[in-house]
């Protein structure tokens, strides 16, 4: 039954793989440090690339999670997008902590669904046996290569795994598509269609392909000899952005769900932006104006004004263009002299493309609770026409009651999302 009004929605665990660390610990600790992830790509031979260089999860063993068998049914961002939501669903109290029992507890799974995304999916897996195909033939061909290949295949292992039957979609919005699957997730439970929900995005396409298709078009840093100063969102410096992998987790509830159940919340998910550029195929509007009304519409969903927002974990990719538009909408947003906090994460991770705007939220979880906003680093020249409050180089104590997070795709896709102190 559809509530009379909306629910508030907030956040009962969290969990996260990135480049910088395994577990939202880890990676915490090295944001908060403004310690990068990102080096030589070891996954293949780079030879011959104008980019060579990644942000790699360096030690993740699928083996020793999902036993071999598993690893081998799994692509690696369906690999990823699993640990990250174990560990968001033991955050929440879900699951067993020390059983091995996979299924939730203490809630109905017909009452819980999933809302994960992913940019490209299993290109790894698609290439591998692409290659087998026209050296060995069509019966070499794995027979597990389509629900491995396919994007939506980490929703769909996330409900199996877990016994969670109710909604369960996977958005496929590029750079954007994390930020829409928690904001679409949110808005299920806000209005009653759901109770729980998980929430996130994950990807790893750190392939030979994927790095020659983004230099072709001048997208990738080329700064392979300096690999942790490559990507330096709003720096004169800056030339492209690092592609990484990674995922991240949030498990989102009804309000008097998580308050019946005795879950502690983190944060709200107060408001949500959605709309598109229609403008071009890659670039951003010149004036920013659907990162404009994007942003106006998620901090009128949270019933805020800008001067409310705290801080803001910017989609600041380290890309020339992309950079400078951003920062001409927050000026429009927020006025010249005024505004928030602002840093990129992607400094350190590198670009996490469909994975981005789940972690970039989750980094707005721990600033709300910590107090603590981690920089941008590599922010050595800051550009004058990406003026604004930048948290450079070294993290800031600054409390905040609300923090925002951009996420812009290809296409024209553009998301806001505005979280609070629960």
């Amino acid at each position: 039954m559809t509530p009379r009004s909306p629910r508030r929605v907030v956040v009962t665990g969290v969990g996260a793989v990135s480049p910088v660390g395994i577990g939202a610990a880890a990676c915490w600790e090295a944001l908060a440090a403004g310690r990068s992830g990102v080096g030589p790509v070891t996954a293949f031979d780079a030879d011959g690339l104008a980019s060579r260089i990644a942000g790699e999860v360096d030690g993740f063993d699928a083996e020793a999670r999902f036993g071999k068998r598993g690893a081998r049914r799994l692509d690696r961002f369906c690999q990823l997008a699993l640990a990250a939501t174990d560990e968001a669903l033991r955050h929440a109290g879900l699951l067993d902590a020390d059983g091995d029992d996979d299924a939730v507890t203490g809630i109905d799974g017909e009452r819980a669904g999933v809302s994960y995304a992913s940019g490209i999916g299993g290109i790894g897996t698609l290439l591998t046996n692409h290659d087998t195909l026209r050296e060995k033939g069509p019966k070499w061909v794995n027979p597990y290569l389509t629900p491995m290949m396919i994007a939506n295949m980490a929703a769909g292992e996330i409900g199996l795994r877990h016994g969670l039957k109710g909604p369960n979609t996977c958005t496929v919005t590029a750079c954007a598509a994390s930020a829409h699957a928690v904001g679409d997730a949110a808005e299920r439970i806000r209005w009653g269609r759901a109770d729980v929900m998980v929430a996130g995005g994950a990807e790893s396409s750190i392939v030979r392909l994927a790095l020659a298709g983004f230099a072709a078009m001048t997208a990738l840093s080329t700064r392979n000899d300096e690999p942790t100063r490559a990507s330096r969102p709003f720096d004169t410096g800056r030339d492209g952005f690092v592609i990484a992998e990674g995922a991240a987790t949030l498990v989102l509830e009804a309000e008097d769900h998580a308050h019946a159940r005795g879950a502690t919340p983190l944060a709200v998910v107060a408001g949500y932006g959605a709309n598109g550029d229609a403008h071009h195929v890659t670039a951003p509007h010149p004036e920013g104006e659907g990162a404009l009304r994007c942003m106006a519409e998620a901090i009128a969903d949270a019933d805020l004004v800008p001067a409310d927002i705290g801080y803001l974990n910017a989609h600041g990719t380290s890309t020339p263009p992309n950079d400078r538009i951003e920062a001409l909408a927050l000026r429009r947003l927020f006025g010249d002299d005024a505004g928030p906090a602002v840093s990129s994460t992607k400094s350190m991770t590198g670009h996490l493309l469909g994975a981005a705007g789940a972690f970039e939220a989750w980094v707005c979880i721990e600033a709300l609770a910590r107090g603590v906003l981690p920089p941008t680093i590599n922010l050595d020249d800051p550009d004058p026409a990406c003026a604004a409050d930048h948290v450079a180089n070294v993290a800031r104590h600054q409390p905040i009651d609300a923090a925002m997070s951009n996420s812009f795709g290809f296409g024209g896709h553009n998301a806001t999302l505005v979280l609070t102190r629960p």
